[in-house]
């Protein structure tokens, strides 16, 4: 599986993303927030893509983005990680977030912390985070869907 960023000719494999009800409790289809990449150019789409097949799929915004997570102007939000439905189980969102600080020293070199807010309901993603790296920052933020947890990953500056 690669990370790759979001371009018009992938518009096909995000009307075809499918995610569950389960799913959609705790993140938005990727069909509601490509527009907003589009609008925002500090919102970045990225796909997960395994043999030409769009498996994972999440948002990386920054500056205002961040805002109500983290007073670090050089760290960057997550946000709307998903698995596609059909793919769930196969260790495609970990091997996301796996790859994903390498992702972002990469395409967002100034960037030394990922942050992310999980729903305090949503127990398997926030342990799925903890495996990952990321850290309970003991900040919680009021989301449309209840309180959220922020957490955290420092990046090595490289160089």
């Amino acid at each position: 599986m690669e990370l790759i960023r979001f371009q018009e000719t992938h518009t096909g494999l995000i009307n075809t993303y499918t995610l569950s009800e389960e799913q959609l409790r705790f993140t938005g289809h990727p069909a509601y927030s490509v527009p907003l990449c589009r609008e925002e150019p500090n919102r970045h789409a990225v796909l997960g893509m395994d043999d030409n097949r769009l498996v994972t799929y999440f948002v990386l915004h920054e500056q205002e983005g961040v805002h109500p997570f983290s007073d670090n102007p050089n760290a960057i939000l997550l946000r709307t990680l998903s698995t596609d439905h059909q793919n769930l189980g196969k260790g495609y969102g970990k091997a996301a977030l796996q790859q994903l600080p390498d992702f972002v020293q990469m395409q967002f070199p100034h960037v030394n912390e990922i942050v992310l807010a999980v729903n305090e309901t949503n127990e398997f993603a926030r342990k799925l985070y903890e495996k990952c790296g990321y850290q309970d920052t003991g900040r919680r933020v009021m989301g449309s869907k209840g309180i959220l947890i922020v957490m955290s990953y420092a990046l090595e500056m490289k160089g």
